[in-house]
């Protein structure tokens, strides 16, 4: 896979994550509110906690992708694309419901309290910076600061990798969505 390639496939995974969340949002307040019978968080938990852990997770790729910038002055960017070899398998599991044990943060957790259009409002805002960022990195200055990652135990992630995380979480709680949604009696 070619760099630019990655870019376009990162950019792609972070605008269908979210447009694909953001309907949930005008559910009726009862499908919000179920909680599945196993137990487990309502759609509306859900929804707040995609938006708390990108609010999260941006304030680690923020914070690169300056240092990244920084870098890049004096760099020869073509030379750093070049050499590059993306491998976006290496997140895959990031997207699948369950398919690896974590034990979240407590600040990563919903209270159930937050408002559905405050945290709707964050999650376009997110995705605006997320994609700010790539375009302001597309030029590969990404590739040149990284951040270690201890989900999944994955290790350091460069800033579109990050980006590619936070579109794969978003993408693993949309399958945690649907599967309570699906619970609701017809």
């Amino acid at each position: 896979m070619t760099f630019s390639d990655y870019l376009r496939s990162v950019r792609f995974r972070l605008i269908t994550s979210h447009a694909a969340v953001l309907p949930f949002f005008a559910f009726p307040q009862e499908r919000l509110d179920y909680r599945p019978e196993a137990g487990g968080w309502t759609v509306a938990e859900i929804l707040e906690h995609i938006g708390l852990t990108s609010h999260y997770l941006l304030i680690i790729i923020d914070k690169s992708a300056l240092k990244a910038r920084r870098k890049a002055s004096g760099t020869n960017l073509a030379q750093t694309v070049a050499a590059a070899d993306p491998n976006p398998e290496r997140l895959q599991n990031i997207s699948r419901h369950r398919s690896f044990a974590w034990s979240r943060p407590e600040h990563m957790e919903p209270n159930g309290l937050a408002d559905l259009q405050n945290v709707q409002d964050q999650l376009v805002d997110q995705l605006q910076r997320c994609l700010n960022h790539l375009q302001d990195l597309e030029d590969g200055a990404g590739l040149l600061h990284t951040t270690t990652m201890t989900v999944d135990n994955l290790g350091r992630l460069n800033v579109y990798e990050y980006i590619d995380f936070l579109a794969r979480h978003v993408e693993r709680h949309l399958t945690q969505i649907r599967k309570t949604l699906n619970e609701l009696p017809k």
